[in-house]
């Protein structure tokens, strides 16, 4: 009995080592026992594509001049089912801004803002102005929109945020920078025009 109780051990120490080993001789990680709570992933990194930044003021303000508008005379508004369309933004008169908003019913509410002349007319019956600084009046006009869209829409004129002007302008061309065209250097002197004299001696 006594010999048997010192020879279990030794029999059954290849199957502990066997069971219990999870780590291979050269210290490289083997694959955890089942159940086991697996090493959790690591993070992503805070920066990359999805990653969003807050616009820059700066440049924003500088997208809008390119589009021939002063920055000081972008104004928006905010009305229930009605839509931004960004190939509407642009300048109104010489340096006024103009954006329209377009709804599922196929009706139009534009918005346009000008620098209030010296003696402001009265607004247009088929309108709702608003002055919301001295010097500046926003017209909202609507093609077969209701009286009661055009008043929220109104009340709800504001200065848009770097964010939210980001969002709306379109997007800048490429060969223009802050209003004025980039000097390109790919064309030959003349634009590039064809050159159909005839050589001398020719003919």
């Amino acid at each position: 009995m006594i010999r048997t109780v010192r020879v279990l051990p030794l029999l059954f120490l290849p199957v502990l080592l066997t069971a219990c080993g999870t780590e291979k001789a050269d210290g490289t990680p083997g694959r955890a026992p089942a159940g086991a709570p697996s090493a959790p992933a690591p993070s992503a990194p805070a920066s990359g594509p999805g990653a969003s930044a807050t616009p820059d003021q700066a440049e924003v303000d500088a997208r809008v001049r390119a589009l021939g508008v002063a920055p000081e005379l972008v104004y928006v508004t905010d009305v229930s089912g009605y839509t931004p369309a960004r190939q509407s933004v642009g300048v109104n008169g010489d340096d006024g801004f103009s954006v329209s908003y377009t709804a599922g019913d196929g009706t139009v509410l534009t918005l346009y803002v000008d620098r209030v002349p010296p003696a402001p007319a009265d607004c247009p019956a088929d309108e709702e102005c608003v002055m919301p600084e001295k010097g500046r009046v926003v017209h909202l006009r609507g093609e077969k929109v209701p009286r009661s869209v055009l008043r929220a829409a109104a009340r709800a004129v504001h200065r848009p945020s770097a964010a939210e002007l980001a969002a709306l302008l379109p997007d800048p061309r490429p060969d223009f920078t802050d209003g004025v065209p980039v000097q390109r250097g790919d064309l030959p002197p003349g634009g590039g025009a064809p050159d159909n004299s005839v050589p001398e001696g020719a003919g």
